[in-house]
């Protein structure tokens, strides 16, 4: 398993919590030191089945502050923007195989263990 995780983010713990919890090795990726390249963030997209403008943390100050709002982005796009600016990575993000869950509430990533 993998989990792009924020330790500074109550979500991002309780969501690496049950995992370890539950047992299972996890890799722990803190994105914000690490961000994904843009290829490993498709990726995750296509493993959570959404579109990548349902990644983006829409509440974040530095979505406004980039004019994001006023903007109509294509799918690559938004993965650029994304890799440019992980802080708008909505979090956490665990991947079991070919599947992923956002852990948002963190009992979410259970539908994975």
């Amino acid at each position: 398993m993998k989990i792009y995780h924020n330790p500074r983010c109550s979500k991002s713990r309780q969501a690496l919590a049950i995992i370890q919890e539950a047992g299972y090795e996890v890799e722990v990726i803190e994105y914000l030191k690490t961000p994904p390249t843009a290829d490993e963030l498709a990726d995750v997209i296509s493993k959570l089945g959404i579109s990548s403008d349902q990644l983006v943390r829409k509440k974040e100050s530095l979505f406004k502050e980039l004019g994001l709002h006023e903007q109509t982005l294509t799918e690559r796009q938004w993965i650029q923007v994304l890799c440019k600016n992980p802080k708008l990575i909505e979090r956490p993000i665990v991947i079991s195989g070919n599947r992923a869950v956002v852990g948002r509430p963190p009992e979410l990533i259970r539908t994975l263990l």
